[in-house]
């Protein structure tokens, strides 16, 4: 009789044991599955970071309402436990399994910046700066050339313009290296390929060129016009005369507006005073200002002018550039 009680107990106790593994089980499937996050959310793991002290973390953020489960989910998923520290984007909906797998995985959330089209270094400079993500640049213009082993005064032109994707915390002067590689094979490549007989020495000269070009290019498809003026004054001798040049070597005196006592002043960047290319590049041109420097147009124009729609009208002298000055500029 006692055996057949013990035996009861027994398959009683059993029968208690599983029934409270399930229910644990559940319990941890739930704690595991339940979606958490309500918005997308961007959470760093600081570097050293521990299984126990993420759990805080999450806590602390109120991702996690409660650790009761936190230590068991450790024992029983230990391949869970492996995390790497870095910055993370949670999706809407993530689940407490999903975060833990986000983090094994090691798959930062990328971070992107565009590198505009365009624009000077310093206006690169105080972009990249007002960035919270990336670490300072704390180099000089000169250094950072230095560093770079560039034998040119000046980072316009070099650098190409384009979105870039980078991790929390990397240093600004990596992504000037990244833009700056990118710019000198897209020129090399680019140079190789270019038109028979044009008036440029050099890829230098070819990035000058383009600079001016991207500057002056309010709408893509005049882009080849555009050079092929240039490009047709450098033959024929005839100063290049745009504004852009100007602008650049007044630097910080510019206001918005040029004054003719500034188209007269004597700078190394006033095209209206020299013949030939200024010393470097103004600014950051595109890949497509590049080519069509590398490949203008062929045409006989020697002037343009704004129709104040971005797009531009050509002539081949000056007896039709004054008529469209007049059409497009004085409204006559």
């Amino acid at each position: 009789m006692n055996l057949k009680k013990i035996a009861i107990g027994l398959v009683v106790l059993i029968a208690l044991v599983v029934t409270a593994a399930f229910v644990a089980q559940q319990k941890i499937n739930t704690y595991l599955t339940d979606p958490l996050i309500d918005h997308p959310l961007i959470f760093t793991l600081p570097s050293g970071s521990s299984y126990h002290s993420l759990g805080n973390q999450l806590l602390e953020q109120h991702i996690l309402t409660d650790l009761s489960w936190w230590k068991v989910v450790g024992k029983l998923h230990p391949e869970l436990t492996h995390i790497k520290s870095g910055t993370y984007e949670f999706e809407n909906g993530f689940t407490l399994e999903q975060i833990l797998n986000t983090l094994n995985e090691g798959k930062e959330f990328q971070y992107k910046i565009t590198f505009i089209e365009g624009s000077t270094f310093k206006e690169l400079l105080k972009q990249l700066n007002e960035v919270e993500s990336l670490t300072p640049l704390n180099k000089t213009e000169a250094e950072v050339l230095s560093a770079l082993n560039i034998p040119f005064s000046k980072m316009e032109g070099l650098l190409h313009p384009e979105t870039y994707y980078y991790s929390a915390g990397v240093s600004t002067f990596e992504l000037i290296k990244k833009a700056h590689l990118d710019q000198k094979k897209i020129i090399q490549k680019l140079w190789k390929e270019r038109e028979a007989g044009l008036p440029l020495k050099n890829p230098y000269e070819a990035l000058i060129l383009a600079s001016i070009v991207e500057k002056e290019s309010g709408h893509s498809a005049d882009r080849d016009k555009i050079a092929s003026v240039f490009i047709n004054r450098l033959r024929v001798g005839m100063r290049l005369q745009t504004d852009p040049t100007v602008i650049y070597g007044m630097g910080d005196r510019y206001k918005g507006k040029i004054r003719t006592k500034d188209l007269r002043e004597k700078t190394t960047y006033n095209t209206y005073t020299f013949y030939g290319l200024p010393p470097t590049p103004i600014a950051m041109p595109s890949e497509e200002a590049i080519y069509s420097t590398l490949h203008p147009a062929k045409t006989k124009y020697l002037y343009f002018v704004s129709k104040g729609n971005g797009k531009s009208y050509f002539s081949n002298n000056l007896k039709q550039h004054n008529r469209a000055v007049h059409k497009y500029i004085l409204g006559k």
